[in-house]
């Protein structure tokens, strides 16, 4: 019929639940068995045997590097890890009330500028600048905190990996190396899961056919949400009233009887335990050994045996993080902000992904508007 809209066949659930929206060969998240991929390895095995920088080149190249060219990758990617003088410029003008999110969303968005690669669009390219990205992120971050707290930012040791660097600048002392391997631990977790929000905002930005640092500038947007990014930070603001570990149930029980979601528990593709909740209970374990604060540890225990008791929803990957960084001395409003220090790896991996075969990324929606109107002069409007 002529003129009449375009009736979709599909009728997909609130939030695209279940809607595969493209082929990806960078991440597997398995629901069912509990586990996660990437490139086809467990991040439980790449978790006990890498590091954030071998699984960063596994993400954008497709491989496990041998060791030369990993000796190679690295003197580039650790070996040069430094902010544009312009950039701490900018992290100096930022008003006092500026949360970290909206700094490290500016901040990021700037760094084209002043990219030496900057409009050139060849692959080597742009995966110089997702290297460039990565090691920036963090130091953002440390160094937008230092300035709010009164003191100068740090430069970055050379030929140290981002989680020993992010932990010293921002902190201003060697991390022990415990320290250093449980953040390491923490990226590789948080380096990618697919087609969440942020990932997916990054894809459909670059499928426009925009820069890169537009792309991540989109997914940054989207992980600020607390809906998505700033999960761990609920937990921990959970963990703080309860207070002490004899008061999780009265803490639990009524808001699971008034039906209210728990902060850390439950995800909408696991249907178990979310395997990198399994590893940071461990990291968890041995910072907490470490430092001797274990108060928010045991009421995270607590927490969950309540949980597992009376409502059998496991907890996710935000459950563990919160108390992990916590106990790491690492300010909570930094959370989310750490976050993407790690998924920075993922995001750029999809968005080359995307450009490797490019669609413009336009769904439909069900139009459920009134149906065709007459129009009516204003004077005779009721």
């Amino acid at each position: 019929m002529t003129g009449s809209a375009k009736t979709p066949s599909l009728h997909p659930e609130a939030g695209l639940a279940d809607i595969t929206a493209c082929n990806s060969s960078i991440c597997l998240v398995d629901g069912e068995n509990c586990r996660l991929l990437y490139r086809g390895y467990d991040i439980v095995d790449l978790t006990e045997h890498s590091t954030f920088e071998e699984v960063a080149y596994l993400l954008w190249y497709g491989r496990l590097p041998g060791f030369v060219e990993f000796q190679a990758f690295l003197d580039g990617f650790t070996g040069c890890m430094k902010l544009p003088v312009e950039t701490v410029m900018i992290l100096r003008m930022f008003p006092n009330a500026a949360t970290p999110m909206e700094v490290l969303r500016t901040a990021v968005s700037s760094l084209g500028h002043w990219d030496p690669d900057s409009g050139n669009t060849l692959l080597d390219a742009c995966l110089r600048k997702a290297q460039r990205l990565t090691e920036r992120i963090p130091l953002i971050i440390a160094s937008h905190q230092r300035l709010r707290e009164g003191m100068e930012p740090l430069e970055p040791k050379s030929n140290y990996g981002i989680a020993f660097n992010f932990l010293y600048t921002l902190q201003g002392k060697e991390p022990d190396p415990i320290m250093v391997r449980a953040m390491d631990t923490a990226l590789i977790l948080h380096a990618d899961h697919e087609l969440n929000a942020s990932t997916f905002a990054a894809r459909v930005t670059a499928a426009t056919m925009t820069d890169i640092y537009s792309a991540v500038t989109s997914a940054i947007a989207a992980l600020k949400g607390p809906l998505h990014g700033g999960a761990n930070a609920e937990v921990m603001k959970m963990l703080e009233e309860i207070g002490t570990p004899e008061k999780a149930a009265d803490w639990i029980l009524p808001r699971l009887r008034r039906k209210e979601k728990i902060p850390g528990f439950g995800h909408r593709v696991y249907r178990c335990e979310d395997p990198r909740a399994t590893v940071l209970r461990k990291e968890v374990e041995q910072i907490t050994a470490l430092t001797g604060e274990l108060r928010y540890f045991e009421i995270a225990q607590a927490v969950e045996q309540v949980m597992l008791t009376h409502s059998r929803v496991f907890p996710n990957v935000d459950f563990y993080s919160a108390p992990l960084y916590q106990a790491m001395g690492i300010p909570e409003e930094l959370f989310t902000p750490i976050f993407a220090v790690s998924r920075t790896v993922g995001w750029t991996a999809h968005i080359l992904e995307q450009w490797k075969n490019n669609r413009l990324i336009r769904p439909n929606a069900q139009y459920t508007g009134p149906s065709l109107q007459p129009y009516i002069d204003i004077g005779s409007r009721s």
